[in-house]
């Protein structure tokens, strides 16, 4: 699934080609996506400019004078940008044309993405407004996690991945930061103390950061909106690597399962 370093590549990606321009025309081809495509697009996106393109958690956000574009891409969702009409393949489900000649086009093959359009703010949509704190913005520290996590029980990577807590820390990026912080995922949330989380917090930015820089993780089919792949794979430290020594100490790296998740970690390093 794309997280949030892949969402972000994305925003970036398409905000340089799409900011500025004015829509001519939206095709659909498929209705049928995780909830419907609305054929309203059809009818109110064309002449609209997209002034800004906005990322919320794992929402892309293209904001034009009379309203909001929501975007998400699902499990298997991705955008590209084309600078000349191409014949769509089964999993294109829809393009935006701009009156410049590009196309913006949706391509899914497992159809749990969406497009919806609002003239309301699109932070208060019923998608959103529950969403918790983004891990690179401003308030997101140590001292933020300590005093969400007090009482609880769950362990701390499903603590950090829930998406009320902090959002577009998903599976990969969770046991990433958890090892770059020195911390066992099983532990309980609520046991950990604010110097865990200090360390925690400032692991999950390193991580997304890195992540962001090298355009992602590729480890199904995501690739950014010019169709170049992510390469944070190539840099991950536990993830995936169930067996091989652990780059630090040389023990094997452990997985298990945790909240039907695979779970990466090295039993010498992470107390």
């Amino acid at each position: 699934m794309p997280e949030l370093p892949e969402v972000e590549t994305t925003r970036v990606g398409i905000a340089t080609h799409i900011v500025g321009q004015k829509i001519e025309q939206v095709v659909i081809r498929t209705h049928r996506l995780r909830l419907p495509v609305p054929i309203e697009l059809t009818i109110e996106l064309p002449g609209q400019i997209i002034n800004t393109v906005e990322r919320r958690a794992k929402y892309l956000l293209l904001r034009t004078h009379d309203g909001t574009i929501l975007l998400h891409l699902g499990m298997s969702g991705s955008l590209r940008v084309l600078t000349e009409s191409m014949n769509p393949s089964i999993h294109d489900h829809f393009d935006f044309i701009f009156c410049n000649g590009l196309r913006l086009r949706f391509n899914d093959p497992r159809r749990f993405g969406f497009v919806l359009w609002t003239r309301e703010n699109p932070l208060e949509h019923p998608m959103l407004r529950n969403l918790g704190i983004e891990p690179l913005g401003d308030g997101f520290n140590g001292e933020y996690l300590y005093h969400r996590s007090r009482g609880r029980r769950l362990a701390v990577k499903s603590f950090i991945m829930n998406q009320q807590i902090v959002v577009g820390v998903g599976n990969i990026y969770a046991a990433e930061s958890l090892f770059l912080a020195g911390i066992h995922p099983a532990r309980p949330a609520g046991f950990l103390d604010q110097s865990n989380y200090t360390r925690l917090a400032t692991a999950i930015q390193e991580i997304l950061i890195e992540a962001i820089a090298q355009g992602g993780t590729t480890l199904r089919n995501f690739h950014d909106a010019t169709g170049r792949p992510g390469y944070f794979q190539f840099a991950l430290r536990v993830y995936g690597r169930a067996g091989d020594p652990c780059f630090q100490c040389g023990y094997p790296v452990c997985v298990e399962r945790m909240g039907q998740r695979s779970t990466f970690y090295c039993m010498h390093c992470q107390a």
